[in-house]
């Protein structure tokens, strides 16, 4: 246990970066009492209106609750809502010079709307294009100044919105080898077999049957450990690391692999789960510890956020308290 205690008081030592796909995360919170007399909509009587970071920056919001020095590289729009992120992030300290701001482009703003609890619309302003030539060689420029000024680890996160570019992942995770600087990816399926030579690769298990268009029967491991093989064979990435819901994680590193199983847990909301998983596990990494203990961390991580409804950042010393309570039998 001191060892994980150590590694949890080395983070606020670390200097992680996040590039991927950023967005804001718009509620319109109300409550219900009757139908529109001009079409069968329910009206909203609007009670509150939020903004918080969604994606890749709910990434960095974890690493941030970790004590992790974050900063994160992404291309957005110049525009109102461009404004708003970059508001967003310094309230959260989070370092936001990484930011490329493009006129040719949107931040992407998901307003979602909740009547009495019940998530009724949902509107997406975004664009999902790749991004531009020019864009892509001034994203990297902004990763060689962040491995220049000493981060220890970048976290791709991928939401299929046209940031993470075949160029940029390429151009990221050969800068990353070469400067000897770790790299974690948590995937989707548009560039999967992209990730070529990366540290970690972590697929949910829905993405990993979807990716390599194979069946993985979780009453019989062997397929699942078949299927890693044969993402290992594609992508010689060093560790791989799968959620897999109600079944726990598993986690390979050369010949080695665990299977650990699923926390009992009251489940609220799964969203924003796997953002925290792919934070803790960075962090567990840059800090020293093995693949094993950070894939138990990682674990409990991901099942405690689930506890709370909507997107929540983990708790670090309650986080320690689950890893002490369960690893440690307090």
């Amino acid at each position: 246990m001191k060892k994980i205690q150590d590694a949890f008081e080395a983070f606020e030592g670390l200097k992680i970066m996040v590039v991927g796909d950023v967005m804001i995360d718009s509620y319109i919170l109300g409550s219900v009492s009757r139908i529109s007399p001009e079409a069968p909509v329910p009206i909203i009587n609007l009670n509150k209106q939020e903004d918080r970071l969604g994606g890749a920056a709910n990434v960095a919001l974890n690493l941030v609750a970790l004590g992790v020095q974050t900063e994160i590289v992404s291309v957005i729009g110049k525009d109102i809502a461009s404004e708003l992120m970059k508001d967003l992030l310094k309230e959260s300290n989070i370092a936001a010079h990484g930011l490329v701001e493009s006129t040719d482009r949107k931040t992407t703003i998901k307003t979602r709307v909740i009547g009495n609890q019940q998530h009724l619309l949902r509107v997406d302003n975004e664009q999902t294009n790749e991004i531009t030539p020019q864009e892509e060689l001034a994203l990297i420029a902004q990763v060689e100044k962040g491995i220049a000024n000493g981060v220890q680890a970048i976290i791709l996160e991928d939401y299929n919105k046209g940031v993470l570019t075949e160029k940029v992942i390429e151009s990221i995770v050969y800068l990353a080898n070469k400067n000897n600087v770790i790299t974690t990816v948590d995937p989707k399926k548009d560039h999967f077999f992209t990730y070529r030579n990366v540290t970690l690769f972590k697929p949910n298990l829905k993405e990993l049957r979807e990716g390599l268009n194979v069946s993985i029967d979780m009453q019989n491991i062997r397929t699942l450990e078949n299927a890693i093989q044969e993402l290992e064979s594609r992508l010689h990435n060093k560790i791989s690391f799968v959620t897999l819901s109600e079944h726990g994680v598993f986690v390979k590193e050369g010949g080695q692999s665990s299977h650990l199983k699923a926390h009992k847990r009251d489940i609220a909301d799964v969203s924003g789960a796997g953002d925290t998983v792919i934070g803790v596990a960075t962090a567990c990494l840059a800090a020293g510890l093995n693949p094993v203990e950070m894939a138990q961390i990682a674990n409990l991580a991901g099942g405690i956020v689930c506890e709370h409804s909507g997107v929540v950042a983990i708790d670090k010393q309650i986080l320690l308290q689950e890893v002490a309570r369960v690893y440690d039998g307090h």
